[in-house]
């Protein structure tokens, strides 16, 4: 079965002004017209409580390390990030929808991350190297948006942090069937050309993710 999150990382909730949010939708209704079972939920970061890992998340990690007993805030906040942490590995597949910002991930994207990549969870530590323990065949799909275009190479390419700090990452979990969405070009190109593209690419990626060849049930 798939199991379907997608991580929202953009603060609009008007989805007609979002060419990332347009395309996103796009994506969801394709998927569940080739695979109507298929269980999608989505995670709004924005308005949603998601821990930052500041001085009471790291003092509550150091008493579990040690058994020591955890404050109410820490013990809410451990909690919470148990939550995040256990929605990310029930998915199997994967949509994180974003806006580019000055070249790299919007912070509560980042925020996000840091709940989930969690050592003995979603990764282990090897002589060699990290070993992702996401492994069984899971699929990321990024849709990003952007006013520069950075998929024909040159500085703007050099600089997008974003793309290669998420497929670091999901590498580093252990997914390397990753795809990326650029609705880019914002500041140059017409509107409409821009989401027509992304979303006949969408349309591709959720032809792509509704393969089943390597899903855990």
């Amino acid at each position: 079965m798939l199991r379907v999150l997608v991580i929202n990382a953009h603060p609009k909730v008007a989805i007609e002004k979002s060419k990332s949010l347009q395309v996103a939708r796009h994506f969801k209704e394709k998927l569940h017209e080739l695979e109507p079972t298929a269980a999608i939920e989505t995670l709004e970061l924005y308005g949603n409580d998601i821990p930052v890992v500041d001085g009471v998340v790291l003092s509550a990690w150091g008493k579990l390390a040690a058994g020591e007993d955890l404050s109410e805030t820490e013990h809410k906040i451990t909690h919470r990030m148990g939550e995040l942490l256990e929605k990310f590995k029930w998915a199997n597949r994967y949509v994180f929808v974003l806006p580019l910002y000055n070249f790299n991930i919007p912070s509560k994207l980042k925020d996000y991350l840091d709940n989930v990549l969690i050592a003995r969870e979603t990764f282990a530590y090897g002589e060699n190297g990290p070993i992702g323990l996401l492994n069984d065949g899971r699929k990321v799909l990024v849709i990003q948006a952007s006013d520069g275009i950075y998929s024909q190479g040159g500085w703007y390419a050099d600089v997008e942090f974003s793309h290669k700090y998420l497929k670091m990452i999901s590498t580093f979990v252990g997914i390397d069937d990753y795809t990326i969405i650029r609705a880019e070009g914002g500041a140059r190109l017409e509107r409409e050309a821009i989401l027509s593209k992304a979303k006949q690419e969408a349309e591709e990626a959720a032809r792509h993710f509704a393969a089943h060849s390597g899903v855990t049930t």
